[in-house]
C-alpha cells in the first residue's frame, strides 16, 4: 500500500471501520483522504486518526488511486453524477461497500468502463479482524485487484467471488454474522448474571470463550464439528447443553435467519434498481 492515496466518499460505520483499521496496520494517514457532510464526524477522523478531511467529494478524489464508496445505497447515484468526470479523466479503481448496488449500476451511474470491486466488509475490521468478499467487474486490472486485495487484509481477510449474486449470501454470513454473535453473547451473559456471575466476569468468561473457539477452528487443523465433539464428553455438561440447543432446533433457527439476511439484501437491490 506503498504511497496508494485512498479517498473514502462517506464516513459512517462502515467507512470509519475500514479508515480505524487502515491506520491501526500502518497505512500512513496522509494517504487517506476522507469526505462527509458531517462536521463533526470528520472532526473525529481529522482529531483521533490525523487523516486528511473535507466536506468537498471533487476534492477529496483528486489524485486518488482508490476511491472507496462508503455511502448509504441511495445517496450512491448522486455521489457518482458529482464525480463522474473526474473519473473517466482519472480512471481510478472504485471500490463500493454500498450494499444491494450492482457493479452493472455503479458503471451506468458513472458511464464509460469504471474498474470497479465490490466489496462487502464486516465492521470487526476496526480491529483488524474483518472479512471480506470481493467481486471485480470486468474492467478492473489485476493490478488493480491485487491492491483492493492487499486493502482488504490489511484489516482482516478477504476472498474473491465468481459470482456477483453471492455477495449476498457473504452478507447473511459475515456482513451481519457479527451481530449474530453478539446476539448469542448477550444471553450467554444474561445467563451467567442468572447464575450468579457478575457483569465483569461474565463478560470476560463470554467474550474470551468465543475469542478462543474462533482461534482454534482458524489455527488448527480440525473442522468444526470435531472440535465440538472433542468438547462433548458423553453424558457430560456440555452435551446437557447441546442437547437443549438440538431440541430447539438451533440449526435451523440459524439457517431461516440467514436465508432472511440474504433475502433482505435481494429485496434491497431490487429496491434500489
Amino acid at each position: 500500500m506503498d504511497n496508494v492515496k485512498i479517498a473514502f466518499i462517506g464516513a459512517g460505520n462502515m467507512g470509519r471501520a475500514l479508515i480505524v483499521g487502515l491506520i491501526t496496520t500502518g497505512v500512513p494517514a496522509q494517504q487517506i483522504t476522507v469526505s462527509n457532510p458531517s462536521l463533526e464526524k470528520l472532526q473525529w477522523l481529522s482529531d483521533h486518526l490525523k487523516v486528511q478531511t473535507t466536506m468537498d467529494n471533487v476534492a477529496a478524489i483528486k489524485d486518488a488511486d482508490i476511491i472507496v464508496f462508503a455511502v448509504k445505497p441511495h445517496v450512491l447515484p448522486e455521489v457518482c453524477n458529482e464525480l463522474k468526470t473526474l473519473i473517466a479523466e482519472c480512471s481510478p479503481l472504485i471500490i463500493s461497500v454500498a450494499s444491494g448496488v450492482s457493479s452493472e449500476k455503479i458503471e451506468a451511474w458513472l458511464g464509460g468502463k469504471p474498474s470497479i470491486v465490490r466489496a462487502m466488509p464486516n465492521t470487526p475490521a476496526a480491529v483488524s479482524a474483518g472479512a471480506t468478499g470481493l467481486f471485480a467487474n470486468a474492467f478492473a486490472s489485476e493490478a488493480q485487484k491485487e491492491v483492493a486485495e492487499m486493502l482488504f487484509r490489511a484489516v482482516g481477510i478477504s476472498v474473491w467471488l465468481d459470482e456477483e449474486a453471492l455477495i449476498d449470501s457473504v452478507i447473511a454470513v459475515s456482513g451481519s454474522g457479527p451481530a449474530y454473535y453478539f446476539l448469542f453473547m448477550e444471553a450467554m451473559q444474561e445467563a451467567a448474571r442468572s447464575m450468579g456471575l457478575d457483569d465483569e466476569v461474565a463478560r470476560l468468561l463470554t467474550s474470551q470463550t468465543i475469542l478462543g473457539a474462533a482461534r482454534m477452528v482458524m489455527e488448527t487443523d480440525q473442522n468444526v464439528m470435531q472440535l465440538r465433539e472433542s468438547v462433548t464428553s458423553p453424558h457430560g455438561t456440555t452435551q446437557a447443553a447441546i442437547e437443549v440447543f438440538e431440541a430447539g432446533n438451533l440449526r435451523q433457527l440459524i439457517a431461516d435467519a440467514m436465508r432472511a439476511a440474504c433475502d433482505r439484501s435481494k429485496e434491497m437491490a431490487s429496491e434500489i434498481n
